[in-house]
């Protein structure tokens, strides 16, 4: 009894000594921080009452330009951050010493759950190969093929738009209606499958990817686990994915692939460059192929990176319109004018003439990134020209985007929402890396050309048949986000009043 008693004891003084030292970290380095509280670290209000992006941007408006380095420390939970404070070090980490931070640090184990071996999971070598094979997926003439399919699927919401707002009396919840949009474009070009979100909103395609968003596999101290120690959750043979999700995505890229190859059918999309790569590997070329578990990871998170993200950014982009109405009739004379010119028909070529609604998106990225932070991870040992900021192996870097897009020396009044931010002459004026909702540098996100066309299409024939306005009882004034996800995203969804044109 006395040793279990003694062995007790010693296992509780190593566990307090390991969280002392752990907690004490930044403040033994001499580093500006704010005083952790255990286990949270400084995300004490994550989950609860503030987006992690906001615990970021406190931190970034707190410290910049008042310490003698470019970060601060930081800690989430168990983990050590730094938050980039000068935007020269945003540059260093993201572009200039790329190969130090290459890696994102987030859970992922291909072994025992496929859908995790995805570009924006993997690691190191296997991500950098990943990346070139992929990359030839996304050029402009590949746009270009899958063009009219976003066309097809944007004629079908402007009609289920209409019916909605027939049947609301001018009151519309829009954000679910954008979402369906998305994921049936993304349902078409990456599965090649015509999945009917936008007619049926309880269709099972956009419900899987609702729940491969939301649901958890596991609960929160688990969770937690997988975020704090990935790559020894990966050992332990865990998983992240919901089981349902996993088989619904495992099989329908199984039978899509299955009836391709057997049928010899082509489309033009992004699957169709996926099962090339298959078949190299399947034929021995596995320098250049792809495993079948590797292309339903890279489909996989090819929709739910494009579903969320898109239909979201549109969401912000008509509630902004709706607050200023001045930009909304700008640019619905621009989509009109351009649609004029090409017999009323939007395409691949013509969409490049609508500037001003670049600018309309840019300025909603900025304003409301939904990606509001990056995650970077040290590889290797990081010396700055003052020494003592030096990071470690290990050590998570957290872009502020949400921070920098708000900075007022970037962007002057930076709470109003202004397009011509977006003009070629102010954009020279800033430096690099103060324009992240994509990221930047190599580990940029590959499919920003697809998810811009997708966006442009939708905003474009939804502004020329509707009208978007401020609804008197339903619209949230100041909006608030949820606190409770990763990417940003409105709480309660965004009600506006519509009408056609």
């Amino acid at each position: 009894m006395a040793v279990l008693i003694a062995l007790l004891v010693a296992v509780i003084t190593l566990v307090v000594w390991y969280v002392h030292q752990n907690f004490n970290y930044w403040k033994r380095r001499g580093i500006p921080h704010d005083e952790p509280s255990i286990p949270f670290g400084n995300t004490k209000e994550f989950m609860k009452t503030k987006h992690i992006s906001l615990l970021a941007r406190d931190a970034y408006i707190k410290y910049k330009n008042k310490t003698d380095g470019p970060f601060v420390g930081f800690y989430m939970y168990f983990k050590k951050f730094v938050i980039p404070t000068d935007i020269d070090f945003v540059k260093t980490v993201l572009i200039r010493e790329f190969d130090k931070f290459h890696d994102r640090g987030i859970f992922h184990n291909e072994r025992d759950d496929p859908l995790s071996g995805n570009l924006v999971n993997i690691e190191g070598q296997k991500w950098k190969t990943l990346r070139q094979k992929l990359t030839p997926t996304f050029t402009s003439g590949k746009m270009k093929n899958m063009f009219p399919t976003i066309l097809d699927v944007g004629d079908q919401l402007i009609s289920v738009f209409g019916e909605k707002v027939s049947a609301s009396q001018g009151g519309l919840e829009i954000t679910d209606l954008l979402a369906r949009f998305t994921a049936d474009v993304i349902g078409s070009c990456a599965f090649g499958l015509d999945c009917h979100c936008l007619k049926d909103p309880k269709a099972e395609f956009v419900k899987m990817g609702v729940s491969a968003i939301t649901e958890r596999r596991h609960g929160r101290a688990m969770d937690l686990f997988l975020f704090g120690a990935p790559k020894l959750a990966a050992k332990l043979r865990m998983k992240a994915n919901v089981q349902k999700v996993e088989d619904f995505y495992m099989n329908i890229i199984k039978d899509t692939v299955d009836y391709r190859v057997k049928n010899n059918v082509k489309r033009n999309d992004f699957m169709d460059m996926l099962i090339e790569m298959k078949l190299k590997y399947d034929n021995g070329n596995k320098q250049d192929g792809l495993t079948f578990n590797e292309i339903a990871a890279q489909a996989f998170i090819f929709f739910l990176a494009g579903f969320e993200t898109s239909s979201t950014t549109m969401g912000f982009a008509l509630y902004e319109l709706a607050l200023n109405q001045d930009v909304q009739d700008k640019l619905r004379l621009e989509v009109n004018s351009v649609l004029e010119k090409h017999d009323g028909r939007l395409s691949y070529d013509s969409m490049r003439e609508l500037v001003y609604m670049d600018k309309v998106i840019d300025e909603t990225m900025r304003k409301r990134p939904v990606v509001g932070h990056l995650i970077r991870i040290a590889t290797q040992r990081y010396e700055h020209s003052n020494p003592k900021y030096y990071i470690e192996p290990g050590t998570g870097v957290m872009v502020p985007s949400y921070a920098i897009h708000h900075d007022p020396e970037f962007y002057p009044e930076p709470e109003k929402f202004i397009p011509e931010r977006f003009d070629e002459e102010q954009i020279m004026q800033r430096p690099a890396c103060t324009f992240l909702p994509f990221g930047d540098g190599p580990r940029n996100c590959i499919g920003l050309r697809f998810g811009r066309m997708q966006v442009i299409v939708g905003m474009a024939l939804l502004i020329k048949n509707f009208k978007f306005e401020v609804h008197p009882t339903k619209t949230q004034v100041p909006l608030k986000y949820r606190c409770d996800d990763i990417l940003i995203s409105a709480e309660g969804g965004i009600h506006l009043k519509v009408s056609k044109v």
